[in-house]
């Protein structure tokens, strides 16, 4: 057989074993500003997780963290919304489910039990809305009525109630407690306080505001909701201790603590203050960064970056205005604790910041793309393509009898295994693939592998295919 054939032969292997790309596009996807995991929906109606689960907050009836994308439902789901450590989605029915740590009654089941790390139905139908909160949640459901449940010690579930018990325990509910009656379009959920807007355009808030991020003018907290803006505001997004909206012109503002501001000043506002003037259409807060997006796809960032969140390329520890970060084709944007993820409109999703929690000495890979870093900085201060998982870009190239060197063009991060055959003038199913090596490559890198033969026997050649894991 000419050498030309057998490269034929090992192509064909290569192209049979490499995962092909996903058939359905990422449609939606959530992190909480202080969660260690992310989850995310694809067009076909799943739903996907990564990342921490030691309270069930994957809902995958484990509590493994996985460092890759798990499917935990089949179908049917069409909103997420991750919490600090639980977990909140919709399906088509309109019915809310919820799974993870219920400490606080999060979850809304009646119960105070600890954790659930399977999906449990809360809500029948009639749900439109979902927000997931440092230790609460919030709903909307179709006639616009508000609803909470959960942590409610600074007030942010705003039914008129906060604070400690003389146990130390903090007031809280653990079912759904109806807190407008009508007339709401739109709710977000930070650590400890809470946004909603309504019909007519108006942002109110209700928790904690000792950074300023109720935007009322105080540092006081409020256990009853208070509006902030009286109209044209149409979206809203809710940090640790700073606060965005947009308003009908397209122009950003912000309130809080300037950790996750960061609009030119180091100092905390506790009113409205504009950071854009216009052409804004979306926004996220994390715990000390924010993203947004503008009319032209093109994706901005500002606030802390000491693991990589901004995906600049630095890691600055702190960029006080927006920065362009990716030009155009971005059409959704999530900001967690320390990383972010966003979707292109080819349905691909991307991450970039913190990719562990080495200093617990225990890594959860909340990037979802095959690593867990314990090494700081732990994580990619690029964005990285996570979904649909891309393949590696190989050339071949037989340098002897027994060498054989592969060079492959790495756009991701991941684990590629390199299998062997021992003869290549054998029927290819008679071909016994076997582990040999391991490469691991991360990140735009270029890398070179290569092998030395150490069979000793008398075959004509040794040859290797690689392929993503």
């Amino acid at each position: 057989m000419k050498p030309i054939l057998k490269f034929s032969l090992i192509l064909l292997l290569l192209h049979a074993l490499m995962t092909s790309q996903a058939a359905v596009t990422v449609t939606n996807i959530a992190q909480e500003c202080g969660s260690e995991h992310s989850l995310f929906l694809k067009s076909d109606g799943s739903l996907w997780a990564m990342g921490a689960n030691g309270r069930g907050q994957l809902g995958d009836g484990t509590f493994n963290d996985t460092n890759r994308p798990e499917q935990i439902v089949a179908n049917g789901v069409t909103a997420v919304a991750a919490g600090a450590f639980h977990s909140l989605f919709l399906k088509s029915d309109g019915s809310l489910w919820a799974m993870g740590y219920n400490g606080a009654g999060q979850l809304g089941d009646g119960t105070y039990n600890y954790i659930t790390n399977r999906a449990e139905q809360i809500v029948a139908g009639g749900v439109t809305a979902i927000a997931a909160g440092g230790y609460h949640s919030l709903f909307l459901k179709s006639d616009g009525s508000l609803w909470a449940m959960g942590h409610n010690g600074e007030g942010q579930l705003g039914d008129g109630t906060d604070g400690i018990f003389y146990d130390g325990t903090s007031i809280h509910t653990n079912r759904p407690e109806q807190i407008m009656a009508g007339g709401v379009t739109a709710i977000a959920a930070g650590n400890t306080h809470s946004l909603f807007l309504k019909s007519d355009g108006s942002l109110w808030a209700m928790g904690d505001n000792s950074g300023g991020q109720l935007g009322d003018g105080t540092f006081n907290n409020t256990n009853r909701p208070e509006q902030i803006v009286a109209s044209g505001v149409t979206a809203i997004a809710a940090g640790i201790y700073h606060s965005l909206f947009l308003k009908s012109d397209s122009s950003l503002w912000a309130m809080g603590s300037w950790h996750g501001v960061n609009y030119g000043t180091l100092d905390n506002t506790n009113r409205p203050e504009q950071i854009v003037a216009s052409g804004v259409t979306a926004i996220a807060a994390g715990v000390y960064h924010s993203l947004f997006l503008k009319s032209d796809g093109s994706l901005w960032a500002m606030g802390d970056n000491s693991q990589g969140a901004l995906g600049d390329g630095t890691y600055n520890y702190t960029n006080k205005q927006p920065e362009l970060i990716v030009a155009n084709g971005v059409t959704a944007i999530a900001a967690g604790e320390n990383y972010s993820l966003f979707l292109k409109s080819d349905g691909s999703l991307w991450a970039m910041g913190d990719n562990g929690y080495g200093n617990l000495g225990k890594g959860y890979g909340n990037l979802g793309d095959g690593f867990i870093e314990n090494n700081f900085p732990r994580g990619t201060a690029t964005p990285e393509q996570i979904v649909p998982s891309p393949q590696p870009v190989l050339s071949n190239n037989i340098s002897s009898k027994t060498n054989l060197q592969f060079n492959a063009t790495c756009q991701f991060g991941g684990t590629f295994c390199l299998l062997t055959s021992t003869n290549i003038a054998q029927a290819l199913s008679q071909w016994m693939p076997i582990w040999t090596n391991l490469v691991t490559a991360r990140g735009t890198n270029n890398f070179t592998v290569t092998l030395t033969n150490v069979l000793t026997s008398n075959l004509k050649r040794q040859f290797y295919i690689l392929r993503s894991q």
